[in-house]
């Protein structure tokens, strides 16, 4: 341990590399950084612009151009003996391809083009939280002073609701950066949730035909088993709405909880401590991804076996 003390004091490259850590911790506890300022939804990119367009769906955009332009540079690289670029893109396709198949078997042909493409959206829309300036570039709007109106009332239960009622934005400006991961946007994840739970009912009928409703709504049996087939098929029908929730509410809550304690570190400790939470961020981002299409794959595979073969 004294002789590992000594190298660093004596050999200039660990001498200068030492004393540039302690200067960065040192800098870090003792700089004075903004509060983060953490936004539950996206927020309006544009003071007097239109609501929808947010940072998120900015920032989905700008995702979706890039996993446009790595597709065609992906594609031309392919070729019989591939190398660089060409080589990863086969790597990952065949790893995806093989993931799809351990769980869906013979029907991984059909559900592979969209389950690799919910992986490599999410991936992506995870990973802008990792990018340098997210969070932390952006413009300052106006706050607005919102107040409730109570109408048709008495003046003296008006005078009471006005001076009870709280402002609803803080006087002066507010900060909005340019760019919010996709997925820490409620509105996206919902909307994917939404997408893969209608695909899951597509491929139920047409696997199945009609005979695919019989799981969500099974009056076939006599007495009281009958009643017990009518309820579990309405369980059923209620787990396929709360597979939705769990699908949106899962995505988001880990990378929205990923957003907040990069921007709460950052201020806490400027430098160099927020480095492990980043990489963190890197392999929670990808497992969300995985977790997200593994789950998709499942019960596509489910929707497409009838009531009985369950059994």
């Amino acid at each position: 341990m004294i002789d590992f003390f000594k190298s660093l004091v004596q050999i200039p490259r660990r001498r200068n590399i030492t004393i540039g850590v302690l200067v960065l911790l040192i800098g870090g506890a003792i700089l004075n950084v903004p509060e983060p300022h953490v936004s539950l939804a996206a927020e309006p990119l544009l003071q007097n612009g239109p609501d929808w367009f947010t940072n998120a769906l900015f920032s989905t955009l700008l995702v979706d151009i890039v996993i446009i332009i790595l597709a065609i540079v992906g594609r031309a690289s392919l070729k019989e003996i591939p190398s660089g670029f060409g080589n990863f893109v086969e790597f990952a396709i065949e790893s995806l391809y093989n993931l799809t198949e351990s769980v869906a078997g013979k029907h991984a042909r059909r559900f592979f083009p969209l389950a690799a493409t919910i992986f490599i959206f999410v991936i992506f829309s995870n990973y802008v939280d990792v990018l340098p300036g997210v969070g932390s570039i952006g413009v300052w709007h106006e706050a607005k002073s919102e107040h409730a109106l109570v109408l048709e009332q008495p003046m003296a239960a008006l005078d009471s609701a006005m001076a009870l009622a709280p402002d609803t934005a803080e006087e002066g400006r507010v900060f909005v950066s340019f760019l919010r991961p996709p997925s820490a946007d409620l509105n996206m994840t919902l909307a994917l949730a939404i997408i893969v739970m209608v695909m899951v009912q597509y491929y139920g009928v047409s696997a199945l035909g009609v005979k695919y409703f019989k799981k969500f709504f099974n009056f076939g049996g006599k007495g009281f088993m009958g009643v017990i087939f009518g309820i579990v098929g309405i369980l059923e029908l209620i787990s396929e709405v709360a597979k939705i929730i769990s699908f949106s509410f899962r995505l988001f809550g880990n990378i929205f909880a990923g957003e907040v304690l990069l921007a709460v570190m950052a201020f806490l400790f400027a430098f160099l401590l927020p480095v492990p939470f980043f990489g963190l961020e890197f392999f929670v981002g990808f497992i969300q991804a995985l977790v997200f299409m593994m789950l998709a794959v499942a019960f596509f595979s489910t929707a497409m076996i009838g009531h009985g073969d369950q059994h």
